[in-house]
């Protein structure tokens, strides 16, 4: 019998078994990610198509119901939301909007709860609750197309969207005007920082499009915000068809 001892094997991995081990986790994390981007679309998909088109169609049903727009004098209708553009919202404990709405028939979107109907509540991107707001309002300024290369301010009556996340800003304007442009189309950013589209005279051909203001990443004042606190929000314009 052989009474030497075989050195015994080092433990530990191989290149090879390192290797392996790298890629199962880069596949993992990358199918989290996938699974990620697609809950957010979705996310944004529901927001848009129960929320926000709720909305639209319930405008757009109180105008097929009573010739004017919410809140007008429906004897001597003058075209602006509440006869002279002040937002019809609800706030604090007025409900101006939502009797408005019900006061002709009009069904509302479910939003958060009953008698809440305008807010919708959603997890930013970090996990974190945020909250939705609608009003309508009559913008003096909203820029169209005039002759040649020129832009001029129109009156247009607009759903206001307060809460969104640059996320849900971008996706909503993708499906809405095809692109994200927070400067022009049906939907803007209310308040672009030093980009007011309300005074815009020409753009360039072809058209330069907008970032919106602000990134997932990004609080109002221009630095980082903490991993752990809420994504910042924008405000948004959305022109209604009357």
């Amino acid at each position: 019998m052989d009474s030497r001892i075989s050195p015994r094997r080092c433990g530990g991995f191989t290149i090879l078994e390192m290797s392996v081990v790298l890629v199962v986790i880069a596949l993992i994390i990358g199918a989290v990610s996938v699974g990620r981007d697609v809950y957010r679309s979705a996310v944004a998909e529901r927001i848009g198509s129960e929320f926000v088109q709720g909305w639209i169609i319930a405008y757009d049903r109180y105008v097929a119901q009573t010739g004017a727009v919410p809140g007008d004098d429906l004897g001597n209708p003058t075209g602006r939301i509440n006869g002279n553009g002040d937002p019809l919202c609800d706030q604090g404990g007025s409900r101006e909007l939502r009797d408005a709405m019900l006061e002709r028939g009009v069904t509302l979107p479910a939003g958060r709860a009953e008698g809440l109907e305008s807010r919708y509540v959603y997890q930013d991107s970090r996990g974190i609750p945020q909250e939705i707001r609608v009003c309508f309002l009559t913008v003096t300024d909203w820029a169209e197309p005039s002759t040649g290369n020129a832009y001029v301010p129109r009156v247009r009556n607009v759903m206001r969207l307060e809460g969104l996340t640059p996320e849900l800003a971008n996706q909503l304007d993708t499906r809405i005007d095809g692109r994200i442009d927070a400067r022009f189309g049906r939907m803007r950013e209310a308040t672009p920082g030093s980009l007011q589209y309300q005074n815009v005279t020409a753009i360039g051909d072809p058209p330069q499009t907008y970032a919106w203001s602000l990134t997932e990443i990004q609080n109002t004042g221009g630095g980082l915000n903490d991993p752990d606190d809420q994504s910042p929000t924008l405000v948004a314009y959305l022109k209604m068809n009357q």
